[in-house]
């Protein structure tokens, strides 16, 4: 492809040249072909169902659920949550974003009541047999999120749980909440920090519970695009994303208590948090790129010397992931490769059926769609940030193409690592 800055620069040197030229031209880090737009598509929609569920539970934890020391139902949704209407859908939408309704989606509705046993059983029973979605997915992002809040460069809001207004603000709704409560106000009193750091953590549940409350819209939009033959290529469906990461950038983020009727702003609005620099942008640092090794695969002697010293140094998320001993009980992403399993699109699972090994080949093969999907979400990313912080992709002035080549470059070395699948996603037999 010949793009004016292929004219006006000589060609990139990097391992990973050509994903550097296909950049400079406006696409991703995903080769275009009508294979990967449908792999990648439709696994937004299946991620986009159980996500559904995923944003309302994170702002019920942390709203409702609270400091409650013995949080059994936690994961069964309430109706006001079920119906809680997603700010970037249906018709009093802030920002419309899909074109579907606000409340929970038909198809999660579905799965709830009936589960993959296809029987109305009370839900506590679906619940024991794990015949329901995987919240503990959900809080693994949370707590990768948490836990490497502190050096990922973006935001101030992991900054501000430490701060003497956020403690100020976290006395106030804890000693609310367990007003009338005196064993418990007696641990809080001998235990402050224990209790500040639940309430830290749930406030990284807000962050991302509206986080997801925008990307789900998007997704569920795109596969309506994509049903519809308005979203064709791959370039198209990530500047999709990029226009979309534009539009909501100011989104607040927030942390707000439900306590007996009154609302407790633990972290307020007006402190001025914004969805890109609080939440996307320490999301993919966080979930895409770092993560923690999974249980029972790395060790964590530090003799053993499995694991980095320094965590801008891990390299265990979706990016870097070998997704077949992912695939194993217990591991985060597998729970989530199980989720999705319940809401694939059709033309997906004729596709799978035509490569898989079998139906329990199905989770792996869907887990490297979702790692190809992700590289098309991070180049996204990519070129938003190339946007916001340098020059268009067709600037006239030869420096500044250089200056963009040598942020995409920077942005690719993270991919040098063996670990890393950007060689695997540039050939569709990787399977």
């Amino acid at each position: 492809m010949t793009t004016a800055t292929s004219t006006k620069l000589p060609s990139s040197t990097h391992e990973f040249a050509d994903i550097i030229h296909r950049l400079e031209a406006g696409g991703a880090m995903l080769p275009d072909s009508p294979e990967n737009l449908m792999q990648i598509i439709g696994i937004y929609k299946a991620y986009a169902v159980p996500m559904d569920f995923y944003w309302r539970d994170l702002l019920y934890i942390a709203e409702e659920v609270f400091l409650e020391p013995f949080n059994f139902f936690k994961y069964f949704l309430p109706k006001e949550y079920l119906d809680l209407h997603n700010h970037y859908a249906g018709d009093d939408a802030d920002l419309r974003i899909w074109r579907g309704e606000a409340t929970a989606h038909p198809e999660l509705l579905a799965f709830m009541e009936k589960g993959e046993l296809n029987q109305k059983i009370p839900r506590l029973f679906h619940h024991w047999l794990h015949d329901r979605v995987n919240m503990e997915f959900a809080e693994a992002c949370m707590r990768a999120m948490y836990w490497h809040g502190r050096d990922m460069g973006w935001g101030k809001f992991d900054a501000y749980l430490d701060s003497d207004e956020y403690k100020a603000n976290a006395d106030v709704a804890i000693q609310a909440y367990f007003k009338g409560n005196p064993v418990m106000l007696g641990l809080y009193k001998l235990f402050p920090e224990m209790f500040l750091e639940q309430v830290r953590q749930l406030s990284y549940y807000s962050n991302l519970g509206l986080f997801w409350e925008v990307m789900a819209p998007v997704f569920f939009e795109m596969s309506d695009m994509y049903d519809e033959g308005t979203l064709t290529t791959v370039p198209e469906a990530m500047n999709f994303l990029v226009n979309g990461i534009f539009a909501i950038a100011g989104r607040p983020i927030y942390h707000h208590a439900h306590i007996r009727g009154e609302v407790y702003e633990i972290i307020p609005k007006s402190k001025g948090f914004t969805w890109l620099y609080e939440a996307a942008l320490p999301y993919v640092e966080a979930v895409f790129y770092r993560t923690a090794p999974f249980r029972g695969t790395k060790s964590y002697n530090a003799q053993a010397k499995q694991v980095p010293d320094e965590q801008k140094d891990f390299h265990y998320g979706i990016l870097y992931a070998d997704v077949f001993p992912v695939g194993t009980a217990g591991i985060p992403p597998t729970l989530l490769m199980q989720d999705m399993l319940h809401f694939l699109p059709p033309y997906l699972v004729d596709y799978y059926r035509q490569y898989c090994r079998g139906e329990d080949d199905m989770l792996i093969q869907l887990g490297i769609t979702f790692q190809r999907s992700m590289y098309c979400v991070t180049s996204a990313v990519i070129q938003a940030l190339r946007t916001a912080l340098l020059y268009p992709l067709d600037d006239p002035n030869p420096k500044h193409l250089m200056a963009n080549r040598r942020f995409f470059e920077s942005q690719l070395d993270r991919f040098k690592r063996p670990e890393s699948r950007i060689r695997e996603i540039q050939s569709q037999d990787y399977r």
